[in-house]
């Protein structure tokens, strides 16, 4: 028998237990774009819509078996990253993509939760910008995400800092009327894509984003073109958003189709 080539995102993401966020919004995304996901558990994580009270990484060395068995059977030349636990698993991560050629990157740079709860140090925010960005093809981060991985920089040189091709910049948090994103590529700003302010607060918007991309460029969708789906598509997610809990919605990802 012979096995059709299947297009495949390889996913380094955190488990959500609410089922907002994490590798379980990741999954709900890519299948919308009919794109295989394949899920590798960086960290598992006690929170709910309100609060994140605990993190557990995943061994360094399961980490490795994981990918290695996936790499050996299933052909994939994209991956996406979300959260991750600590700074010698930034490094870790980094070592097993730098060994394979080829591969669409796509990071999130999960500094903190919607929360406003800490999830990254700054070792790992360091590890993050000097041996993990460097091998993306692009970053996702927001305002707050930036100020952390280039601190006491414009914007201009904060994204020129990054060294990353590309760079999707949403700034959700410094308006209360629109969400613009800003789009570079050799940090140079080539699109702008604005959306008016939803109320309330959801959780999951940035994990939706960065696994849109990811499924579009596993589809072979250019970069420019893919970030405008991706974002369409999650803002579409944010309005037909579901009150699962008691404070932030969740996105409704699987009620918008693919754009």
């Amino acid at each position: 028998m012979v096995r059709l080539e299947a297009d495949s995102v390889l996913l380094f993401s955190g488990l959500d237990p609410s089922g907002a966020a994490g590798v379980s919004a990741d999954i709900e995304t890519i299948n919308q774009f009919g794109v295989t996901p394949l899920p590798i558990i960086t960290t598992l994580t006690a929170q709910n819509t309100q609060r994140v009270l605990s993190l557990e990484p995943t061994k360094n060395s399961l980490l490795e078996l994981q990918f290695k068995l996936i790499d050996e059977d299933i052909s994939f030349n994209t991956v996406k990253i979300g959260l991750l636990g600590t700074s010698s698993q930034v490094k870790t991560i980094s070592k097993l993509l730098s060994n394979k050629q080829g591969l669409n990157i796509v990071l999130d740079p999960i500094i903190s939760s919607s929360t406003d709860d800490i999830l990254s140090s700054k070792e790992m925010i360091d590890a993050m910008k000097n041996e993990l960005i460097p091998l993306c093809l692009i970053v996702t981060p927001n305002l707050a995400e930036l100020n952390a991985l280039a601190p006491g920089l414009n914007e201009e040189s904060a994204i020129s800092s990054l060294n990353c091709p590309w760079v999707l910049l949403t700034t959700s948090d410094s308006s209360e009327i629109q969400v613009e994103h800003r789009l570079y590529h050799n940090a140079n700003l080539i699109s702008k894509f604005t959306y008016k302010k939803l109320t309330g607060q959801y959780h999951g918007s940035g994990c939706t984003l960065s696994s849109a991309i990811a499924a579009l460029l596993a589809d072979n969708v250019p970069v420019e073109d893919a970030c405008k789906k991706a974002l369409d598509y999650t803002y579409q997610s944010l309005l037909s958003a579901k009150k699962v809990g008691k404070m932030q919605y969740h996105p409704n990802r699987t009620f918008p189709k693919q754009l």
